[in-house]
């Protein structure tokens, strides 16, 4: 028996698509890229041409997957021959292949799937899912047959599963035991899609005249804009650069977070209009004290001259077994700190002042392309729903380099109003910095570096 069914012709990012051979394949990453007809067509062409496969295709909910998929299946496939079963919503081909129609509501709906077996899966929208979703149906690839197992994913940049399916398939950080071969990502803008443009061309406009994050995200693509982002000024045109020669005179600080899960260190430089600039960058986990502090001394040159690294207040509190602070430990291996401010609120909407543009288009922070761990977890940070002022704690690996600029933000941002009223006997070095300082803007750096004015 022959059975005829009609095929679409693919444009070429769809064409891309359908022809990619990876295990995990993420297609789109914007609004009217054509993801859901590609998903369609796939399923159709692999069930026609190998007999006996399973394939499911997911969606967050009813409505999305009966709209995108049951009822344009419906009207494809001849129902005399591909028969819909509403039980189970699924297609059964007459080769034996079936597409079956699925959708996951939270993530307990995904565990009901453990133990099942299919060839090929079709994970919709995947940013609408956590990777618990993800990792459940990557154990359901499997099969005693010889078919090649896939998992095809489609997204936009947003949603609970933004970080996941950003870190997989474009930042392309991968973790123990995930093969980067594996992992694949093809981008299909709205321009990419021509049938759309030519069938509606408003729909652009439509995209175009959302809010700048949005159009961001849904008309370009850009994952470095989530929803619910707290840093939605970051552009990465805009404040990352090209590295170059720090002149001499700048004046530099080192910048840190430490904690045994991670130290995050960063080199920032000031020009004569404080204008700050991130140019080097150190994270490694797992650093006892002593270690850690040879590793930023070991980072910084000889001749860069550094004015102040930077550090949290918490460094400073007395361990009861030993007496003795982190800072005082990190001074005793060698490397002296001064003191920041642990404010989240005002250290976060410092570094909003530093990423701002002005009337002029210019921002007064930039980072070095050299600092991608950076320029990869702040504008990550999600806004926390419950204190909007402040940012959210999870996931706790991408803290740690934000948390670390945030020390430096509110030191240089913001004067030390504490350590003002304060009077502290001044070594006889840091008396010479106060008397050659020419300006208030350097006496409020002293006075926050040094714990309060002189006591002369």
């Amino acid at each position: 028996m022959i059975v005829k069914i009609s095929l679409g012709k693919p444009q070429p990012k769809q064409k891309e698509f359908m022809l990619a051979t990876e295990k995990y394949v993420a297609f789109g990453g914007a609004r009217g890229g054509g993801k859901s007809w590609s998903v369609r067509e796939k399923a159709k062409r692999l069930a026609m041409k190998w007999g006996g496969i399973k394939i499911l295709i997911i969606r967050k909910t009813y409505l999305d997957l009966r709209d995108n998929h049951i009822l344009p299946l419906k009207a494809d496939l001849p129902q005399r021959y591909v028969p819909y079963k509403e039980v189970d919503k699924s297609f059964v081909f007459p080769n034996g292949s079936r597409i079956k129609c699925s959708f996951f509501d939270n993530d307990t709906d995904a565990l009901q799937y453990q133990g099942q077996e299919y060839d090929v899966i079709f994970l919709e929208e995947a940013t609408q899912f956590s990777e618990l979703v993800f990792n459940v149906l990557k154990a359901c690839l499997r099969g005693a047959n010889n078919f090649p197992k896939r998992m095809y994913l489609t997204c936009n940049p947003d949603g609970i599963g933004f970080l996941w399916v950003k870190r997989l398939f474009v930042s392309r950080k991968y973790k123990e035991g995930e093969d980067p071969s594996e992992f694949r990502f093809i981008q299909s803008l709205v321009d990419d899609n021509q049938i759309l443009m030519e069938k509606n061309p408003d729909y652009v406009k439509q995209l175009d005249s959302l809010p700048e994050d949005m159009r961001r995200r849904w008309r370009y693509g850009s994952w470095d804009v989530a929803e619910g982002q707290y840093f939605n000024e970051f552009d990465r045109e805009l404040h990352t650069c090209a590295p170059f020669q720090i002149p001499k005179e700048w004046r530099r600080y080192i910048s840190i977070d430490y904690g045994l899960d991670m130290l995050a260190a960063y080199w920032i430089a000031v020009d004569n209009n404080n204008n700050c600039y991130v140019y080097k960058e150190f994270c490694k986990p797992d650093l006892p004290i002593r270690k850690a502090a040879e590793a930023i001394n070991n980072f910084t040159l000889k001749d860069e001259n550094i004015y102040a690294v930077l550090a949290p207040p918490d460094l400073w509190n007395r361990s009861q077994e030993t007496g003795k602070s982190k800072a005082a430990l990190f001074y005793e291996a060698g490397l002296s700190l001064t003191k920041s401010n642990n404010d989240r609120e005002a250290g976060w909407l410092a570094i909003k002042e530093l990423l701002t543009k002005d009337k002029h288009g210019k921002c007064r922070l930039h980072i070095f392309t050299t600092c991608p761990t950076l320029i990869e977890h702040l504008p990550e940070l999600l806004r926390d729903p419950k204190h909007p002022t402040d940012t959210l704690n999870e996931p706790h690996e991408i803290t740690h380099s934000p948390d670390a600029l945030r020390y430096f933000a509110i030191y240089w941002v913001s004067p030390a109003r504490s350590a003002s009223s304060k009077r502290v006997k001044y070594r006889q070095d840091w008396l010479e910095d106060w008397r050659n300082a020419r300006t208030d803007e350097e006496r409020n750096r002293l006075i926050q570096k040094y714990g309060g004015l002189p006591d002369i």
